[in-house]
């Protein structure tokens, strides 16, 4: 089972907005596209996590299923949960500097 926790955060460098673009039409794109960037990586989420309880449930029910791969789902569940927790640290902690500035 290949191992890809953070591919959706590649595609946040689209976000930057080439020199000399001031148009509100541009940075309206790049907020929908970081919202879309946004709720890919939550989807994400919640699809490990999902992925994680079936395997623990297909554990206790005496399923056909081996240990190491159960464990290794929750490890990505869990840390996939880490980064997203991080993350959302870090846009907090970016937000409050901003709302700190003074005009």
């Amino acid at each position: 089972m290949p191992v890809d926790p953070v591919s959706s955060i590649s595609s946040i460098s689209r976000l930057t907005q080439p020199e000399g673009a001031k148009n509100a039409g541009q940075v309206g794109a790049a907020f929908d596209d970081f919202g879309s960037i946004l709720n890919n990586a939550i989807n994400t989420l919640s699809q490990k996590e999902n992925t994680a309880n079936q395997a623990v449930a297909s554990l206790a029910a005496g399923e056909d299923i081996e240990l190491h791969q159960v464990m290794i789902a929750m490890q990505e569940a869990d840390i996939s949960f880490q980064l997203a927790l991080e993350v959302r640290n870090k846009i907090v902690d970016a937000y409050q500097d901003i709302m700190r500035m003074q005009m």
